[in-house]
């Protein structure tokens, strides 16, 4: 073997030697597991609080709460929220107001004053940054997650999306998909809303998440109750029961610390510093 072919099997070495390095450092998809999976709720509700907060922690579960800080609901249970935070569950952004668009669609429940048809994108990025400012001064964290009230990303023709990308870790969305780790665009993440559903019909869910190899993300309103949109609490609860009984292939997690680890995968994945 001459000197040039000598030198070039060494940088083939090197090359293999390098990328098996970095699939190392990278880790595995979804943090070891087959798939992810994060529950998150909507509108900081009591239900939340009072049924669905003692049934995560009984299983040593955690779940991501989107709250919009102008709810009474939430001012007047301030103390539990951050006992919530503080035991690991995720205070996530759900707009100060929560506006919807109203006119535009016929819907006579919006208040006028919150109308998303009438808003412009300044107000809107003021309001999210001072429902952070808020959640901030609760739990005491400068990381979280953002859910688009009503799923809406649009002020006029313009998406407000790419004018709080740098204020969150990720963004979900209320578009029905799963989200892989190599595709999803983390501002724009898809979610399974149930409404009515029984166990077995989101455990379904679940095993689609598993064969894909995908992040499923669940949105809740009333568990047990408390808003229209609702899931009986002993089906809600059988489907945690699931989840738990499945951990060895499902990570579940506060969708914040699933989103980090997409960012740190993705970035790994083009050779970017990992973050730590």
């Amino acid at each position: 073997m001459n000197m040039f072919r000598i030198k070039a099997l060494i940088v083939i070495l090197m090359l293999v030697g390098a990328d098996l390095s970095a699939q190392q450092e990278c880790g595995s998809e979804w943090n070891g597991k087959k798939c992810a999976v994060a529950i998150t709720y909507d509108d900081g509700l009591n239900v939340h609080l009072d049924h669905v907060i003692p049934v995560l922690d009984s299983l040593e579960l955690k779940g991501t709460f989107y709250i919009s800080g102008s709810s009474a609901k939430f001012s007047g249970r301030m103390d539990d929220w951050r006992l919530a935070a503080d035991n690991g569950h995720e205070l996530g952004n759900h707009g100060l107001f929560h506006p919807c668009h109203g006119k535009s669609l016929n819907r006579d429940w919006v208040n006028p004053d919150f109308d998303l048809d009438d808003y412009t994108v300044g107000r809107m990025v003021r309001e999210i940054g001072v429902n952070n400012t808020l959640l901030k001064a609760i739990d005491g964290k400068a990381e979280r997650t953002y859910a688009y009230p009503c799923g809406e990303l649009m002020i006029g023709d313009v998406s407000y999306t790419d004018f709080i990308r740098d204020d969150f870790i990720a963004g979900r969305t209320t578009e029905r998909k799963l989200n892989s780790i190599d595709e999803a665009d983390l501002m724009k993440l898809g979610t399974f809303s149930m409404n009515g559903q029984r166990a077995d019909e989101m455990i379904a869910i679940v095993e689609s998440a598993l064969q894909q190899g995908a992040l499923l993300v669940f949105l809740f309103h009333g568990v047990g109750g408390e808003h229209g949109a609702n899931v009986e609490l002993s089906e809600h609860n059988k489907l945690l029961d699931f989840l738990k009984k499945n951990e060895k292939d499902i990570w579940i997690a506060p969708l914040v610390e699933i989103a980090k680890y997409m960012h740190e995968y993705k970035g790994c994945s083009y050779n970017a510093p990992i973050k730590k």
